[in-house]
């Protein structure tokens, strides 16, 4: 009997030790994305762009959030061609996601511009959604 209660002690401990490690290396990771956040605050402006027809919404990022967990804003029934800058700060990467519920006779271009320079630019026609833009900040470049 005392082997078996040294056996699921020890068991317990174990366990417990590796949920421990397990839960402080996700804080730890998550401490260091905002170290990164908070020490990387050079902002920078992009200017997404929309074309084509029946764009039910668009989502993109705005600045709001963090760098890895960057908050969206959705525009109902935008009216196209579709047109916003933005300024981003950090790491934080730049994203606009048309979508069309009807894919029939769709067609969607989204374009992110940074300084007069197209970063990233994508189309598809008769789908759901273009897949959207989705381009790194030019910071960490």
């Amino acid at each position: 009997m005392n082997r078996t209660v040294r056996a699921a002690v020890t068991t317990l401990a174990v366990t417990g030790l590796a949920l421990g490690l397990g839960a402080c290396s996700e804080a730890q990771k998550d401490a260091a994305v905002d170290q990164v956040d908070k020490a990387v605050d050079e902002t920078y402006e992009v200017t997404y762009e929309v074309t084509g027809k029946n764009v039910d919404t668009i989502e993109y990022h705005d600045g709001e959030g963090t760098a890895m967990e960057p908050k969206l804003k959705t525009v109902e029934k935008p009216t196209l061609p579709w047109k916003k800058t933005v300024t981003l700060r950090g790491i934080m990467p730049s994203a606009v996601m048309p979508v069309a519920l009807d894919p029939a006779g769709t067609e969607l271009t989204c374009k992110i511009i940074h300084k007069g320079e197209v970063i990233k630019e994508e189309t598809a026609e008769g789908v759901a959604s273009a897949g959207g833009c989705v381009a790194a900040s030019p910071i960490t470049e």
